[in-house]
C-alpha cells in the first residue's frame, strides 16, 4: 500500500512536471514568434524630400577670430544636381545662418556665368565683388578661401579661378587653390 500511494505521487508530480513544462516551451516559443515577426515602426516616416537632401560645407569667417569656419547646411540634392558651383556661390553670396559668423561676399554681388576648365570652376561674378575692404588683406584671403573652401568640397573642383565681368581682373589674377589647414 506505501508503495502504491508513493508510485501515484511520484506519477502525479511528473504528470504535474510535464504539463508545466509543455505549457512553459509553447509560452517561450509563442513570446519569441512575437518579437520576430513584430515589425519596427518609425517615430516618423521619412519624406521623399528628406530623401534628397545631402550635406554640404560653407566656409565663413568667424566674427571674433576672423578665421574662416565650416557650416554645414542641409541642401535638396535637386537643386545642385546640374549646376553646384551656382548653388554653392549663391549660398556664400546669401551668407551664413550661423550668428556667430559673418558674410564675406560683397553686397549685391551676383553670379554672371559659371563653367569648368578641366578641373578648375571659373566663376564671373559683377563688379560689386570688388566692393570689399581693400585695405584688409585677410579680407581678400577670407573672401578667396571662402569661394575655394567651399568648391573645392565637391570631388570634380581643385582650383578655382575669378573673373569680374568676363574679365581677369588685377585683384584676382591667378588661379586658387585649397590650402591645407595644419
Amino acid at each position: 500500500m506505501k508503495n502504491k500511494k508513493i508510485i501515484i505521487i511520484f506519477s502525479l508530480a511528473l504528470l504535474i512536471i510535464l504539463i508545466g513544462g509543455y505549457f512553459t516551451i509553447n509560452f517561450v516559443k509563442n513570446k519569441q514568434q512575437e518579437t520576430m515577426v513584430e515589425e519596427y515602426v518609425p517615430e516618423e516616416e521619412i519624406t521623399a524630400e528628406q530623401l534628397r537632401q545631402t550635406i554640404v560645407s560653407l566656409y565663413f569667417p568667424d566674427k571674433e577670430s576672423n578665421e574662416l569656419m565650416p557650416e554645414a547646411r542641409l541642401v535638396d540634392i535637386k537643386e545642385i544636381i546640374n549646376n553646384p558651383t551656382d548653388k554653392l556661390v549663391n549660398l556664400l553670396i546669401e551668407g551664413p545662418k550661423n550668428d556667430k559668423c559673418k558674410k564675406i561676399i560683397p553686397e549685391n554681388t551676383k553670379i554672371l556665368k559659371t563653367y569648368m576648365e578641366g578641373d578648375c570652376a571659373v566663376i564671373d561674378f559683377s563688379s560689386e565683388f570688388l566692393n570689399y575692404n581693400k585695405e584688409d588683406e585677410n579680407e581678400k584671403n577670407n573672401l578667396i578661401n571662402s569661394i575655394v573652401n567651399t568648391l573645392t568640397e565637391l570631388t570634380e573642383i581643385n582650383s578655382v579661378k575669378i573673373l569680374i565681368n568676363g574679365n581677369q581682373c588685377e585683384d584676382f589674377n591667378k588661379v586658387y587653390t585649397r590650402k591645407s589647414t595644419s
